[in-house]
This record gives C-alpha cells, sequence and structure tokens, in this order.
C-alpha cells in the first residue's frame, strides 16, 4: 500500500430499464433442480430483477457520463479508461468498435484503454487494482473506471451464487479528493487459489480473511474499525455464512439490494457504496471495504471517506 495517494470519486450505477420479478425467470424451476435450491424465494432473497434492452456500450457510457458529472470533473481531465466485463459480444474484431463507441460516448477522447474481462464478477476490483497503481505511481492523474454487463439472450439468470440483473457502475479514481462523495483508496489487496478457480468450486472464506489480513494490517486497523462492507449481492445465506466466517459481524453488512436487484456481476461493490452512503451508513472519516468472491479468488478495496 505504498505510492502516492489515491480517491475514489463519482461512484455511480445504472440499472436495466425494466423492472421485473423473479417469477419471471422462465427456467427458474430447472435451475434451481439443477444447482438443488430449494424453491424459498424469503430464504435466497429472490425478489426483483432489472433487465435492459439496451447494449453494454450504452450501460456504458450512462454511468460513465454520471461518474463525471458526480464527480464534477470534465472528460478532458480523464487519462485513461479502464473498461470491465464478463463478455464483450462479438469476436475480437469488433472489440474495437466496442471501445471507440463507450469513449466517444462519454466525450472521452484519444485517451488509453485497459480491458479487464477475466476475473469474472470481480473484475471491477481488479479494475480498482490498476486504477490505484497508476494513479499512486503518478503515470496518469485520474482514471475513470466502469465495468458493463449483461445476461446474454437465452442465457441463465440464475447460476448456484445468484440471481443476474443487468447493470453497470463506475467511479473515478484521481489524485485529488474533490469537494464530494470522496473516499481516499489506502490500498487493494487480493488472494487467489488457483487449484479453486473453476466456477463450479465453493467460494473461499479463507480467501477473504487473507485479504482483509493484507488490508488492515499495514494502518493497524481491526475488522470492527470498518464501518460498512460492501459486498456482491448474492444469495441472503451465502453472503451471510461467507462473511460472516470472513470476521464481518451482521451490522457490518447490507442485504437489501440482494432482494431488489438481485446480483450485477462486478458492480455490486460499487452500487452498495453509493446506496449505503446515500443511507448515511458511512460517515466522513469511517473506513469501508469494497470486496467480492468468486471461486478461488477474492479482491479487496479499503476506503476511508474524506468528503
Amino acid at each position: 500500500m505504498s505510492g502516492g495517494t489515491a480517491f475514489v470519486r463519482g461512484a455511480s450505477y445504472v440499472l436495466g430499464e425494466q423492472d421485473a420479478d423473479y417469477t419471471t425467470i422462465g427456467n427458474l424451476t430447472e435451475l434451481a433442480d439443477r444447482f438443488r435450491i430449494a424453491p424459498n424465494a424469503g430464504l435466497w432473497g429472490w425478489g426483483g430483477i432489472r433487465t435492459t434492452r439496451r447494449d453494454l456500450e450504452e450501460l456504458a457510457v450512462d454511468t460513465g457520463a454520471a461518474t463525471l458529472a458526480a464527480a464534477d470533473v470534465d472528460a478532458s481531465s480523464i487519462d485513461a479508461l479502464v473498461l470491465c466485463s464478463n463478455r464483450i459480444p462479438g469476436p475480437a474484431e469488433g472489440h474495437g468498435q466496442f471501445v471507440q463507441n463507450v469513449l466517444a460516448g462519454i466525450g472521452l477522447g484519444d485517451i488509453p484503454c485497459y480491458g479487464q474481462n477475466l476475473n469474472r464478477c470481480v473484475n471491477l476490483l481488479a479494475g480498482l487494482d490498476v486504477c490505484r497503481a497508476f494513479v499512486a505511481s503518478g503515470r496518469y492523474r485520474r482514471v475513470l473506471a466502469i465495468t458493463t454487463d449483461k445476461v446474454d439472450d437465452g442465457a441463465d439468470r440464475m447460476s448456484q451464487f445468484a440471481l443476474f440483473s443487468d447493470g453497470a457502475a463506475s467511479c473515478v479514481v484521481a489524485s485529488d479528493a474533490g469537494d464530494t462523495g470522496s473516499y481516499e483508496l489506502l490500498g487493494c489487496a487480493t488472494a487467489q487459489d488457483t487449484a479453486a478457480l473453476e466456477w463450479t468450486k465453493e467460494i473461499s472464506s479463507d480467501l477473504a480473511r487473507e485479504v482483509n489480513q493484507r488490508l488492515l494490517g499495514p494502518p493497524g486497523l481491526k475488522i470492527g474499525d470498518i464501518a460498512a462492507l460492501m459486498h456482491a449481492n448474492l444469495f441472503k445465506p451465502l453472503v451471510v455464512m461467507k462473511e460472516r466466517q470472513a470476521g464481518f459481524s451482521a451490522e457490518q453488512l447490507y442485504l437489501d439490494n440482494i432482494p431488489r436487484i438481485g446480483h450485477c456481476f462486478a458492480a455490486d461493490p460499487m452500487i452498495n457504496l453509493v446506496d449505503r452512503a446515500a443511507l448515511g451508513h458511512v460517515d466522513r472519516g469511517g473506513y469501508l471495504l469494497l470486496a467480492s468472491s468468486v471461486p478461488g479468488s477474492r479482491i479487496g478495496a479499503l476506503l476511508k471517506r474524506v468528503r
């Protein structure tokens, strides 16, 4: 956690414009049987899902523009873009057009774009780690980070871990704090079990504890010093069990977004940051942790609210 200071500014998100109930998932019963999940909506936190007919580029542009407005910075002041997604549609020949559409849609001009797409639902946190390295090293002053994802047509909206919604989220990682809604990005950490990366493996609380130690040890913090954990919006029992095993208390968790919108891929921690800040869950000077897990991997980012 050495190097220059970096701040997270203008955290924003957009969701699919169509609000639906989990009962609209046509193959829900089949999927529940496949994953051996009892069809108990209250237990799992099944509720609303958000879907979209818009392209991934449109979602990315909308959230990126919202972040620049919230951070009160001009597009011309952004030095680089870190663009995250689980699945960019089409062959590689179309990826250049995808990046062009996002850059032009936000008005970013001829700045470098770095793709982040192999970390699954921790893509955005991996992107934040890259952004912090760029800013702390002095290479760039302001980097825009965006994650954008949607369920493909005909693909399943339920996995063994969550119900999926379409959405995007973003923030600016900058060397300056700005005037409002700003967090010092104290550090990022990752823990990985390479043998457990295959998607059917379990999410590991051991890896979460490793990340906690790496993030909280250097500044001399304890897990109780964290005002709020911005976790992934997976099934309720899974979130509670794994995060409690990692050492977090029930008061540090926030489960309301699970039945409200489900799991928005890598955007969940940023969505929860925006919503919990609006609810007054993090005071100025308070510490918080953005963290997410997939089988074999955990990434976390330690923040301190400064504005």
